[in-house]
């Protein structure tokens, strides 16, 4: 199987959020990392970076950012190309769905920590 390379969008070093729960369950299953934050900090060896960066090659964007903070992203989420978007629970928007859709971006209604736990990712 190949791994997935996954940014993290919307990351935190506080270990009570989900998107601190995500980056070590990826890291801890082989999955290269890359992430995206509020604040400068480390989760699992894996810097969160406050800018967004042009990582290559981005299979999967996993959204922690509720729909109202997402709109700044939309177009750096669509020029990553990733196959996939995941929006986890809280982080729904119909708005996002059709910008990626016109676009030939999967989206996946899910929980990241669900669907690898259960080897679904």
């Amino acid at each position: 199987m190949q791994n997935k390379k996954t940014l993290v969008l919307g990351a935190s070093d506080n270990p009570m959020r989900y998107s601190y729960l995500a980056i070590n369950s990826l890291v801890r299953r082989g999955h290269p990392v890359v992430a995206v934050g509020l604040k400068q900090a480390e989760v699992a060896g894996v810097p969160i970076l406050t800018t967004p960066q042009p990582f290559a090659d981005v299979d999967t964007v996993t959204l922690y950012l509720n729909p109202q903070r997402q709109e700044q992203y939309y177009d750096y989420i669509v020029g990553l190309k990733p196959d996939r978007v995941i929006f986890n629970p809280g982080t729904e928007n119909p708005e996002l769905y059709r910008i990626l859709t016109a676009n030939d971006i999967e989206i996946e209604v899910a929980c990241t920590l669900v669907m690898l736990s259960t080897n679904q990712y």
